[in-house]
């Protein structure tokens, strides 16, 4: 129909004058007269609905799941700089790799602090929006970016026939305010700040839900394009942005050299309050886009960008009351209990001190008036005492509790360590629940179904105070807790039965000790081979095992000397909790000592954690990130981005028939 195609048009251009120009061409009223037009006509005619109508932007379906969507072009991440001197390390560099004999040109743009989507436009219309996700695969949230109204649903111009425009969502200021007042007069749970508002709005399972957040997107790149050339140089692909009907920058900005990026840096920094969105710094981009394909790529980091960010915000506030929490090895650790501030995009009310040492270092005080940081927007730290605003009367310092909070035992601070511990051990009610949280986790005993809740209800109705003793619960003895009927307490006796067979290196990681890792568990159970040899060994001994030096030796030599200790591992053993001896092999004997491998993507015949522990028995290292001194990437289906660096550090490759090939080659007979 004539006159609806005329109504989308118009809207169309409407919202191009509004969201991308900020030029609003008509009155709000104007616009919802011709909304109102469109959605009538709609209504009469659903045969003329098209999926690019302005009416069409809130999906009126729930998905089930968001889809999984691979990028065409991987979404870098960028280096971060927090000082003058990084910046000028990385123009250097910059300019000593492209020869350069004059000032580089550079664009500079405002960081914002939201969420980076991409946007997939076949012949002008938007087909499919997904997030970074881990640069290699995103999540598909096409329903949820079609109800942003900054978003075209089609092109402005002629487009390629396969356009992908690259920005960040966000929420501004002023519509974050509103939405927190809103839900406060409903007595609702409030956002914590705009980023995360935004990045929870764009996951909404609803996409009439995401279509009632304030959302905007402004776009900064590009990632796959078919059938055009790109403009020369980044501040043209801007512009080139712009003419398509996609929103970008204003604050964006092409200076020279190292002088020009640090002026930018500093004039936004002193504006970075007045703009109705938050950012974090600011993004300095090589405006030639020839001179960013010579420069290329580190990692997954281009050589080409770098993210200045701003110092982390500061705020004053006072210490109200220090605490002392105690730890899973009988820690404790000094919190600071503050006046609530608002802080970094997060309101503070406590702050870890670390350890006494700090705490005298810094002579802080209940009372004092302090700085208070976001150190890199996340962790939050104090800074600094503001000695001049400390009373005469109404501060005191902070005093090292004799006995630990908890359970009452002697507190003690071992000579040459900061930490100072309960000695309290598995009596100890805060220890107790998290060494058994720990015995029970995956990686140690695996006992499926004991979850933080479940430990804590055991704890406190008294039912469990050891580990032993989690393998003389019966079911009439968990029937009585909460949420838990007759067929829950059969899986759980069943999960208890079937953790009993396990390994030396998981039994001796499942008992908590101090400073000893899976690493660590497989080193000691590897170089003596059984627990009885392990038992007997003093400091010295213990200390003779590869990568163990003398603090990790005296922690299992105590441990294990303990006379409570040795009862709860002779009560587990009489429960049945059993292991194979481990032939005695010394470290560089083993088959892969000396390799380092890193496990990624879905195994189909093993899990990734059977298979790095498989790896593990054999001497090798098994690290979470490639690096150059990486061995072999194992990789299943999957495999995400540690694929593609490992290919471009030129890193070994093993599949998983290779995998179970050199496990099996690898592994010896009487094994």
């Amino acid at each position: 129909m004539k006159r609806a195609d005329e109504l989308r048009r118009q809207l169309a251009a409407l919202n191009y004058r509004y969201y991308v120009l900020d030029d609003p061409e008509v009155p709000d009223a104007e616009y919802d007269r011709l909304m109102q037009e469109l959605r009538a006509l709609e209504a009469k005619h659903p045969e003329i609905v098209t999926p690019d109508s302005p009416t069409q932007r809130v999906s009126g379906a729930a998905a089930a799941q968001f889809g999984a969507v691979t990028h065409r072009v991987p979404m870098l991440s960028l280096r971060n700089a927090f000082s003058d001197e990084e910046v000028a390390d990385f123009d250097r560099r910059a300019r000593e790799r492209l020869a350069a004999t004059a000032e580089i040109d550079y664009m500079a743009e405002p960081k914002l602090d939201g969420l980076a989507v991409t946007l997939a436009y076949e012949h002008g219309r938007l087909v499919r929006a997904a997030t970074r996700g881990d640069g290699a695969t995103g999540e598909d949230v096409t329903a949820n970016v079609r109800t942003i109204r900054s978003v075209p649903l089609v092109l402005q111009a002629d487009a390629p026939r396969l356009f992908e425009a690259r920005g960040e969502v966000f929420m501004p200021l002023a519509g974050f305010r509103a939405m927190n007042d809103a839900a406060r007069q409903r007595g609702e749970k409030l956002f914590v700040n705009p980023r995360n508002a935004a990045a929870g709005a764009l996951r909404q399972v609803d996409a009439q839900v995401t279509a009632k957040r304030p959302l905007e997107v402004i776009f900064y790149a590009v990632g796959a394009v078919e059938g055009a050339l790109l403009p020369e140089r980044q501040s043209e692909l801007l512009a080139l942005l712009r003419h398509l009907g996609l929103r970008t920058s204003s604050e964006a900005q092409r200076v020279r050299g190292l002088a020009g990026c640090l002026e930018y840096y500093r004039k936004l920094a002193a504006r970075r309050a007045e703009l109705p969105y938050q950012i974090d710094g600011v993004v300095y981009k090589i405006d030639r886009r020839a001179d960013q394909e010579k420069l290329g790529f580190v990692s997954r980091e281009p050589r080409w960008a770098l993210a200045h960010k701003f110092p982390a915000q500061e705020e004053l506030t006072q210490i109200q009351n220090v605490e002392f929490q105690v730890g899973r090895t009988g820690t404790l650790t000094p919190v600071a209990r503050l006046t609530p501030v608002f802080v970094g995009g997060a309101t503070v009310s406590n702050v870890t001190l670390h350890n006494m040492d700090e705490i005298e270092r810094n002579d802080i005080r209940v009372g004092d008036t302090v700085v208070v940081r976001r150190a890199g927007d996340v962790i939050p730290e104090i800074v600094r005492v503001v000695l001049e605003r400390r009373p005469k009367k109404g501060t005191h310092p902070i005093e090292l509790p004799t006995h630990c909070p908890v359970c009452g035992s002697p507190v003690v601070r071992v000579a040459g360590e900061a930490a100072a511990r309960c000695t309290g051990g598995f009596t100890c009610r805060a220890q107790r629940q998290e060494a058994l949280r720990h015995f029970a986790s995956r990686r140690a005993l695996d006992i499926e179904g004991f979850g933080d809740k479940l430990i804590e209800q055991l704890v406190e109705q008294g039912l469990v105070s050891s580990p032993d003793e989690l393998y003389s619960l019966t079911a009439q003895s968990l029937a009585g807790l909460e949420r838990m009927g007759e067929k829950s307490a059969a899986n759980l006796l069943a999960a208890l039965s079937k953790s009993k067979a396990t390994t030396l290196p998981r039994f001796l990681f499942a008992l908590g000790i101090r400073d000893v890792g899976e690493a660590t568990a497989l080193a000691l159970a590897r170089h003596f081979g059984s627990l009885e040899r392990l038992m007997a060994a003093d400091a010295a001994a213990i200390q003779e095992v590869p990568d163990v030096g003398p603090v990790v030796a005296a922690s299992v030599a105590m441990f294990l000397a303990s006379p409570a200790h040795r009862k709860v591992i002779a009560r587990l053993r009489a429960h049945g909790v059993h292991w194979a001896d481990i032939e005695r092999t010394a470290a560089a004997a083993a088959p892969l000592a000396g390799m380092t491998f890193v496990v990624t993507g879905t195994l189909a015949s093993l899990s990734r954690e059977a298979a790095q522990e498989r790896l593990r028995s054999l001497g090798a290292r098994v690290s979470a990130s490639v690096s150059a001194k990486t061995t072999y990437l194992v990789h299943g289906a999957d495999p995400g981005s540690k694929l593609a660096k490992a290919t471009a550090l030129g890193v070994q490759l093993l599949d998983e028939a290779a995998l179970l090939e050199l496990l099996r080659s690898s592994t010896r007979p009487e094994d």
